[in-house]
């Protein structure tokens, strides 16, 4: 029976050194397997595909009309990189829609794949109902029209899947693309502007591939879903672009699921930072490096010499959290992302104006109410997000400040939709309108907005973590903006796909 015994623990204890050599392999094969970084060893070999301007037209009522499509098809990143893919008008990504303040717009969108899609208007301020969140779902073989009047700064926008429970899967097989608002109040005028010449749309995406080429969407170690080991811009990897004038203007979004990009060039040269999310900034901001979180969009003006080469290039992001978590958020990776390549004789370009554009700040003492927000464990103040649940009911014609902290190791952000904020006590790319904003691990930022034009009981707007394995998690909220003194109502409930 000792004899037994000793055998049972001896075979126990060997158990127990080989699971930990396990362990210790695993964590080993992880820890060097969590560090991307490709300086150095991209070529650039592969012309940028620039997202065409979307055609449209104006209707009998003055409306501008726009026709979006989402497909299925095959997308070639690079010779070699075909894989299955979706797109808006193509096989991947979408083109690029302009309009004017002032303007009344419909987009007609078709949903030609083989599931409901939404699309959101990242950054618009418009009706609820137009929002294209969660609630207004887009069946197979189905058209949904959204009107509304543009009415804000020329900016920089975007347009995305808002799918409850699988934006990630959407955004990440390739539906989204660029809106991009002009103003005639003239600011900004001098600043390069000719679409797909010295004005570039750079949508920047990280991306994982299978053994058989195709797109691998399984999410990471670190908890922030996938995490590529290959950058791609407007879907192009190893992208070359030719530079023609002096100056450049790169309208810059991190269309990622969640990954941080931080944004220089390879000979670490300064740049002017002109807009961020909501448009342009009072007056140029000199840095050589602007940070993104998902969502995040910033412009810049690059200036260049005759005939040099110079990469736009990612490095290791300040994300605020500890050494080990950096390894598996992102924390510790670079990529080259894109070689812009200068002409032996380029054209000369407008300096950048010293003012650009009138931001008033709102000032702290005008908002009526302070709203608390805890993002914790793909969760908001302990929720989880309810498609039927109200958590927030806003008065139009208020002022608010919104606190949101973030109360876990893991990097998280913040979107707003139907608003443009801002930080208070921001400054640099911090100190211009804003819908979405990195909050670090145990730290809080203070956001003042104003809700202004719309209001609607029944339809919410969302605010939530734009890391899309959170938000699809449940690190999401709605709110309804209702007129003063109304109650809230109770939103339509719609089930996502599967």
């Amino acid at each position: 029976m000792r004899r037994r015994y000793k055998l049972i623990l001896g075979v126990a204890a060997a158990a127990v050194l080989l699971i930990c050599a396990a362990g210790a392999g695993i964590g080993a094969w992880a820890w060097n397997r969590g560090k991307v970084n490709t300086v150095g060893e991209v070529e650039f070999v592969n012309r940028l595909a620039i997202p065409p301007l979307a055609p449209s037209h104006v209707d009998d009522q003055g409306r501008r009309v726009f026709d979006l499509r989402a497909q299925a098809g095959r997308h070639s990143f690079a010779p070699g990189r075909q894989a299955s893919t979706w797109g808006f008008n193509g096989d991947y990504l979408g083109p690029t829609l302009r309009a004017r303040r002032g303007e009344q717009v419909v987009v007609n969108v078709r949903n030609e794949v083989t599931e409901p899609t939404t699309v959101h208007w990242h950054g618009m301020h418009l009706p609820a109902a137009m929002d294209g969140g969660p609630h207004q779902q887009i069946q197979p073989d189905t058209t949904w029209s959204p009107t509304w009047t543009i009415d804000q700064p020329a900016a920089t926008l975007w347009y995305h899947p808002h799918l409850h429970g699988r934006t990630e899967q959407h955004v990440y097989r390739g539906l989204a693309g660029m809106f991009i608002l002009d103003d005639q109040s003239g600011a900004g005028s001098d600043l390069p502007n000719e679409y797909g010449v010295d004005d570039l749309p750079i949508i920047v995406q990280d991306k994982k591939f299978r053994d058989d080429g195709e797109l691998d969407d399984r999410p990471g170690f670190g908890g922030m879903g996938v995490l590529g080991d290959t950058a791609a811009v407007n879907g192009t990897i190893g992208g070359y672009q030719e530079v023609t004038t002096q100056r450049v203007r790169l309208r810059l979004l991190n269309g990622a699921s969640g990954r941080v990009f931080n944004l220089g060039f390879s000979d670490d040269r300064e740049f002017a930072l002109v807009g961020t999310d909501g448009g342009l900034l009072p007056r140029p901001y000199r840095t050589d490096r602007i940070q993104l979180a998902p969502g995040e969009r910033a412009e810049i003006v690059v200036t260049f010499r005759p005939g040099e080469r110079v990469v736009l290039r990612a490095y290791p992001p300040d994300l605020g959290t500890i050494f080990f978590t950096d390894r598996f958020t992102g924390g510790d990776d670079s990529f080259d992302l894109l070689e812009l390549r200068a002409a032996d004789s380029l054209k000369p370009s407008a300096q950048v104006p010293g003012k650009l554009a009138d931001v008033p700040r709102i000032a702290e003492s005008s908002a009526g109410k302070e709203r608390t927000f805890r993002l914790s464990e793909h969760k908001i103040n302990g929720q989880k997000m309810e498609m039927s649940r109200i958590d927030e009911v806003v008065e139009k014609g208020s002022t608010e400040v919104w606190r949101v902290r973030n109360d876990d190791g893991l990097p998280h952000s913040f979107h707003v939709h139907d608003v443009q904020f801002q930080v208070l006590g921001g400054d640099g790319p911090l100190s211009g309108w804003k819908d979405t904003v990195y909050v670090q691990p145990n730290s809080s930022l203070r956001l003042i907005m104003r809700f202004t034009d719309y209001a609607d009981p029944d339809t919410p707007y969302m605010y939530h973590c734009h890391m899309l394995l959170h938000e699809d998690g449940g690190m999401m909220g709605q709110f309804v903006v209702v007129e003063p003194g109304q109650p809230a109502g109770r939103p339509e409930h719609h089930r996502h796909g599967d």
